[in-house]
């Protein structure tokens, strides 16, 4: 997991660099329209909607945006999104997981697998790679916190599991617990940096530098594309190769 969280901090530091807020702004005002269609439009009754507008906090996502996003949702606008996940393969057998957002099932797909074709992937069936991977919650803390602090608030809460690292502190739930686990943590440890639902491999596949380059593109290619809301891939990188990249 190590180098799937390192690509992450990658891409969050490159994000800021890049100035693609409105990109990533984009995807959070998606999630928050469509859990806010789905369900009630008051957060506090919404857990879906809550973690949304929790996650859309903690990237500096403004207020008003926030609210433009519920009422898009209360007012009936907006397009109506389905939910689809596509499967398949990156250099060296990477397994990866596109979730995506659409109003046109017939455009994503087949902008989704000419992205993987053209960067040296495979697309798959459903189904083909998600057994590899356990969808669970992830809370995410930053590195100034003590590891015994978070550990001990983690068990309080009713983590399964907890992963401190020099980067900081990733900590992990069931599914249906994220809400209630998150919202201990908050109380214990403050704000977190992420809270959400991911898709967390078993076992990882480590990566040369050549590979690492290849599987990289393929990720920001899919990343970019609109309708995609997250990229998810079971690899690993060395320290010996992230300092080439």
């Amino acid at each position: 997991m190590a180098g799937h969280s390192k690509w992450a901090n990658i891409q969050h530091r490159k994000g800021r660099q890049d100035a693609v807020r409105s990109k990533l702004f984009s995807k959070l005002s998606k999630e928050i329209t469509v859990a806010a269609k789905m369900g009630d439009p008051d957060p506090d009754k919404n857990p879906r909607l809550r973690l949304a507008v929790k996650e859309a906090k903690s990237n500096s996502m403004p207020k008003d945006n926030i609210d433009r996003a519920i009422k898009k949702a209360v007012g009936g606008e907006g397009e109506n999104y389905k939910e689809i996940r596509y499967e398949g393969y990156g250099p060296n057998g990477v397994a990866i997981i596109v979730e995506a957002m659409t109003d046109n099932l017939n455009r994503t797909a087949s902008n989704v697998r000419s992205t993987f074709t053209k960067r040296g992937g495979n697309l798959g069936e459903t189904g083909s790679v998600s057994f590899m991977f356990d969808r669970m919650g992830q809370i995410v803390y930053g590195a100034d916190l003590d590891a015994d602090k978070v550990m001990e608030a983690a068990i309080e809460a009713g983590a399964e599991d907890v992963e401190s690292s020099e980067d900081g502190h990733v900590i992990w739930c069931a599914v249906g617990d994220l809400n209630d686990v998150s919202t201990a943590l908050e109380a214990a440890l403050g704000e977190a940096e992420s809270t959400k639902l991911v898709w967390r491999p078993q076992t990882t596949t480590e990566l040369d530098l050549e590979a690492a380059q290849s599987l990289m593109k393929l990720i920001e290619a899919l990343e970019d594309d609109d309708d995609v809301q997250s990229v998810t891939a079971n690899f690993e990188i060395s320290d010996e190769v992230m300092a080439q990249l």
